[in-house]
Order: C-alpha cells, then structure tokens, then sequence
C-alpha cells in the first residue's frame, strides 16, 4: 500500500492545530500572583487579540495562561506555547521563541530541541499572511519576559 507520507502528515498537523483551538490548554486568565506579567498585544491585520499572564520564580516560568480571541491557528499557537515554556528557563523559553520566529519565517533553526506539538504549526510557513496570526503569542511572551531581564 502506497501513500503519501506529505498528506498524512498535513492532516495529523490540522488535527493537533485544531485540537488545540478547540480544547485550549491554559486558557482563561485569572490572577496568578501580585507580581505577574501581563501582556495585550493584538493582531489588527486580522483581528487576533491575546492577554498572556505569566508568572516568574526563581529564573523559571511557573505558569503561563492566556486569554483572548482570533483565528485557530492563533489562538492554538498560544495554548501550544503555554504548555511549552511552562517550567523552563526564562533564558530557554526566549531560545525556543527565537526558534520559533525562524520556523514560521522559513529559516534554518535548532531542532535538536523537541518542540512537540509546536511542530504542527510549521506550515504556516507557506502562508505569510498567516504567519502573524501564528506568532502573536510567542511575541507578546517575549515581550514580557524581556521586560523582566
């Protein structure tokens, strides 16, 4: 049996994205802490509107949440990237941002870092109007880090 390994990958990658739009993880923004991160940041090409909370202790992001409105594939972007940096390094979560940036722009990157089910959103690529619906998240999550350095 033959098949085309492109389309099937296609369609696992629509399924993650929507399973992500439909089912958000991390969504819902309540008070984390008096001393939490909020970031607005809007897309007014489309209309993708985001507010990001997130929490930093001891040089590591503890929690992430978002709330907002927009297309599926930017509202996934950002349960996917909530779930990611969640844990990590503030250093490491800016790393895997700039990975990402260059992903969506069609540029070399490290992947030696599993992006998970960020992967999903690599076709983006091909549509650049697109992209900026992709990315709000992550730049409104380097926004508020960098904030903080």
């Amino acid at each position: 049996m033959s098949f085309d390994r492109n389309i099937d990958l296609d369609a696992l990658y629509r399924r993650v994205i929507m399973d992500h739009y439909k089912n958000p993880r991390n969504k819902g923004v309540g008070k984390l802490s008096d001393h939490d991160l909020t970031i607005n940041m809007n897309n007014p090409t489309c209309g993708d509107r985001i507010e990001l909370r997130i929490k930093v202790e001891d040089g590591k992001v503890a929690e992430a949440r978002f709330d907002g409105e927009g297309c599926s594939i930017s509202m996934s972007s950002a349960s996917m990237m909530t779930q990611a940096i969640k844990g990590l390094e503030v250093e490491k979560a800016l790393q895997m941002a700039t990975i990402f940036s260059n992903m969506m722009l069609g540029k070399e990157y490290d992947d030696s870092l599993d992006l998970g089910d960020i992967e999903a959103l690599q076709g983006v690529a091909k549509f650049p109007a697109r992209i900026k619906c992709a990315t709000l998240a992550w730049k409104a999550m380097e926004k508020g880090l960098k904030s903080e350095e």
